[in-house]
């Protein structure tokens, strides 16, 4: 799993729930897009060490949101490999 596809994704996925005014947590996180606690807690702290995300808040920040919202409605690469075909192509 490449992390700089879950940054954008987490990046998207924030900002749309801060344009609508929800907050999303940890967890919510992690059921909407389906990645590992671990990863998606990594990335939040990457994020927030750039000064993208306020962690404590569990909001984005000015240049995290304008990034954010840039990605909404862009089609991101697949958080994982699409699984290789159980048979060979003879």
């Amino acid at each position: 799993m490449d992390k700089k596809i879950v940054a954008a994704t987490l990046l998207q996925a924030l900002a749309v729930a801060q344009r609508e005014g929800r907050a999303e947590t940890l967890d919510s996180l992690v059921e909407k897009l389906r990645v590992r606690r671990k990863d998606i807690r990594s990335t939040l702290t990457v994020l927030h060490r750039q000064g993208m995300v306020d962690v404590l808040r569990m909001r984005l920040t000015l240049s995290g949101f304008a990034i954010g919202s840039a990605l909404i409605g862009k089609t991101l690469p697949a958080l994982r490999a699409a699984p290789r075909s159980a048979t060979a192509a003879a």
